[in-house]
C-alpha cells in the first residue's frame, strides 16, 4: 500500500497536526510504502517571510524525525526539492474545470478569515492533486477539512485517465473519526491560521498559558456537563489512559468536573507525552547540515519515483516527442 501525506511549515506544528496526520503516518512505516513531505510550496499561500518559511521547514522536518519517523523506512523530503511536481501541476491545471475549484469550501473559508485571495490559494487543490498523483499514492491520511480536496484530486485523475488513457491511481482518503478534527483552544478546529493551537513542543509557562486558555462554559463544578461538546474533554481523550478517561467522563455526566484541575492534568499529560521527543528535536536542530542531508537524500528517492510518472504523463499528452 502506497500511503502519502504532507504537512505545511507555516507555523509551529501542533497537537492537531500530530494526532490528525503525523502519528498515523509514523505508525505506517513498517507495513507500507510511505511518502512523507514538507509542503513548503503550499505554505507560500500564507507565508511571505523568507526566514519564517525556511526555518519552519527545518523545524517541521525535525519534528517528524524527533517523533519517530525513520527516513530509512520511508521517503521523506521537502516539496520544492522535487520540481517535477510543478510541471505536473501545470499539466493538470489545463484539464481542471473552473467550476470544480469554485466549489471548494476551503478557499472561501480562508478568504473569509482574512487570507489574501491569490491565484495560488484558489488553485491549491491542483497542486495538492499533483503531490498525490505524482507518486501514484493509493491512500492519503487527511482531516475532514481536506477530504474535499482529495475528492478533487480523484476527479482530476479520472478526467486525465478518460482523456489520455489509464495513467493515475485514484487515491482513497484515510480519516480517523476520533482525530478527524482536533479542537483548538477556542473550540474551532485547531489551525495555525486561527492562532488557536497548542504547539507539540511548547513547554513551561507558554504551554501552561495555552492550556489554561482552553475555552469552557460557566457550568458549576457540581453540575452535570456534556463531554461531547467540551473541547477540553476532547483534548483529554487524546492523552489520558482509557481508565482515567472513563473516570473523567463520569465526572462530566454526574457532576464534579472542575475545569481548572482538568486543565492542569492535561498540561502534565502533554508535557510527559512529548518530553523525550523534545530533546531529540533540539539535537536535530543543533546539526542543521545533517538535517538538510537527510532531506536531500529523501528528495533523490522522491524524484526517482516522480520522474517515472511524469515521463508517462509527458508521453500521454504529447510533450515527449
Amino acid at each position: 500500500m502506497k500511503i502519502l501525506s504532507g504537512i505545511q511549515p507555516s507555523g509551529k506544528l501542533h497537537i492537531g497536526n500530530y494526532f490528525g496526520m503525523m502519528k498515523t503516518m509514523i505508525s505506517q512505516m513498517e507495513n507500507s510504502e510511505l511518502y512523507v513531505f514538507i509542503v513548503d510550496l503550499h505554505a507560500l499561500t500564507s507565508v511571505h517571510d523568507r526566514n519564517r518559511l525556511s526555518q519552519g521547514t527545518l523545524e517541521a522536518a525535525a519534528d517528524f524525525l524527533a517523533l519517530g519517523l525513520d527516513p530509512e523506512k520511508c521517503t521523506f523530503w521537502v516539496q520544492s526539492d522535487v520540481p517535477e511536481v510543478c510541471e505536473l501541476t501545470w499539466i493538470l491545471s489545463t484539464l481542471t474545470p473552473m467550476g470544480l475549484l469554485e466549489r471548494c469550501h476551503s478557499y472561501k473559508d480562508k478568504v473569509a478569515k482574512g487570507l489574501h485571495a491569490s491565484h495560488g490559494l484558489f488553485s491549491y487543490p491542483v497542486l495538492m492533486a499533483a503531490d498525490i498523483l505524482l507518486y501514484q499514492a493509493e491512500q492519503v491520511p487527511v482531516g475532514k477539512d481536506q477530504k474535499q480536496h482529495l475528492e478533487v484530486a480523484r476527479d482530476i485523475a479520472q478526467k486525465f485517465n478518460n482523456e489520455f488513457g489509464e495513467t493515475f491511481v485514484l487515491p482513497e482518503p484515510a480519516i480517523s473519526e476520533k482525530t478527524a478534527i482536533v479542537p483548538g483552544i477556542d473550540g474551532q478546529k485547531m489551525s495555525k491560521s486561527y492562532d488557536n493551537t497548542i504547539p507539540i513542543f511548547l513547554e513551561g509557562k507558554p504551554l501552561k498559558k495555552r492550556v489554561m486558555a482552553i475555552q469552557t462554559d460557566a457550568t458549576p463544578v457540581e453540575e452535570p456537563k456534556d463531554p461531547d461538546s467540551c473541547s477540553l474533554y476532547q483534548m483529554l481523550s487524546l492523552f489520558a489512559s482509557a481508565d482515567r478517561l472513563a473516570e473523567i467522563h463520569e465526572l462530566y455526566v454526574k457532576g464534579g468536573a472542575a475545569y481548572g484541575y482538568l486543565k492542569l492534568e492535561l498540561l502534565e499529560l502533554i508535557s510527559e507525552r512529548f518530553a523525550e521527543a523534545r530533546s531529540k528535536k533540539q539535537l536535530l536542530l543543533d546539526d542543521p547540515h545533517e538535517l538538510r542531508a537527510i532531506l536531500a537524500k529523501g528528495a533523490e528517492k522522491a524524484r526517482e519515483k516522480a520522474m517515472v510518472t511524469l515521463d508517462l504523463v509527458r508521453d500521454r499528452v504529447g510533450i515527449k516527442y
